[in-house]
């Protein structure tokens, strides 16, 4: 397993196993078989809905002694309706009662968003709150106080921006560590990417296999398919291995950790393998030819009228989906 190395000399895998969208009464099987096989990185979110149950996963297989809680890396996120800076440490409490740990190795903002405290999705744009109201830096803010308590390793954020995480840094001083954000080889986040290899600061790629099973309302007739593009097949067959795995090994050889989501054993060992392939120079080159800026989580569900949010001001891009 490759690792990244954070400012501390922290190690994060660079392979996790993803929880969105793993239904509870199947998470608690799939974190204990993930470990079973391999797995340390575990990628959470209070959002999700299945903490508790993960939560239980990890405490019965720390009783088992078939882990140390010290060789486990754990991920959560602060939802959006928990960004005023009062607000972030009850939240972040919540996800650390649930997972039955000491402390987190990682705590992430979730979107660059805010909702009114008693929603979590909004139907309208009166129940979004503008981010010249309740600041990212003062969200930011209440990040740092929880790293300082030592509670959580390392703090980051998840879908910003370059102008964004720059914004946050020149106002608080403390630059996130992790930016999560959806990446493959049809989204491969070029300038971004730039941008925190120059500053040290690690992408996670989410959605790393096209997020096929997201949910209906986040499907967008006509989006491209991963898994029937030309040159990830023909990558697969010449070094006989599965599609999913030419990904996953993109995202591990380009320098991103990756959190593809499974509940079956074999697929869960499938994509673990995955961090150990080797793709040339002249693979990578081939792959980075077909980068589309296609995002299949477009954000769209942010942008209600009502609002001051857009597709434009959510990704700070002059040419968005």
């Amino acid at each position: 397993m490759k690792y990244f190395d954070f400012e501390n000399g922290d190690k994060m895998p660079a392979l996790g196993l993803g929880t969105w969208k793993s239904d509870k009464g199947e998470v608690y099987k799939a974190v204990r078989t993930a470990i079973e096989v391999g797995y340390r990185h575990f990628d959470c979110a209070y959002l999700y809905g299945n903490e508790k149950e993960i939560g239980e996963a990890f405490a019965d297989a720390l009783k088992a002694g078939d882990i140390k809680r010290e060789d486990l890396w754990i991920t959560s996120k602060l939802w959006n309706n928990r960004h005023r800076k009062e607000q972030v440490r009850p939240a972040f409490d919540i996800s650390l009662k649930d997972l039955q740990c000491e402390y987190l190795d990682l705590y992430l903002i979730h979107w660059p968003v805010v909702v009114v405290d008693e929603i979590a999705f909004p139907e309208n744009g009166s129940q979004l709150v503008s981010l010249t109201k309740t600041t990212l830096s003062e969200t930011w803010e209440g990040m740092i106080d929880i790293k300082a308590t030592g509670l959580s390793k390392h703090i980051g954020v998840s879908n910003f921006s370059a102008k964004k995480i720059a914004a946050i840094w020149k106002d608080t001083g403390v630059k996130p560590e992790v930016d999560q954000v959806e990446m493959h080889p049809f989204m491969q986040q070029k300038p971004l990417k730039a941008y925190t290899d120059e500053h040290g600061i690690i992408l996670t790629a989410y959605a790393p296999l096209g997020s096929a099973d997201r949910p209906a309302t986040r499907i967008t007739p006509g989006d491209p398919n991963l898994f029937h593009d030309e040159v990830i097949n023909a990558i697969a067959k010449e070094k006989a291995i599965t599609p999913a795995q030419v990904m996953l090994a993109w995202a591990v050889n380009y320098g991103v950790s990756v959190i593809p989501k499974s509940v079956r054993k074999e697929r869960l060992i499938e994509n673990l393998q995955a961090a150990d392939i080797t793709l040339s120079s002249e693979e990578m080159q081939r792959l980075s030819v077909i980068d589309l800026h296609n995002r299949y989580i477009k954000g769209n569900f942010w942008c209600l009228p009502g609002s001051d949010y857009t597709l434009e001001n959510l990704w700070d891009e002059a040419i968005y989906d």
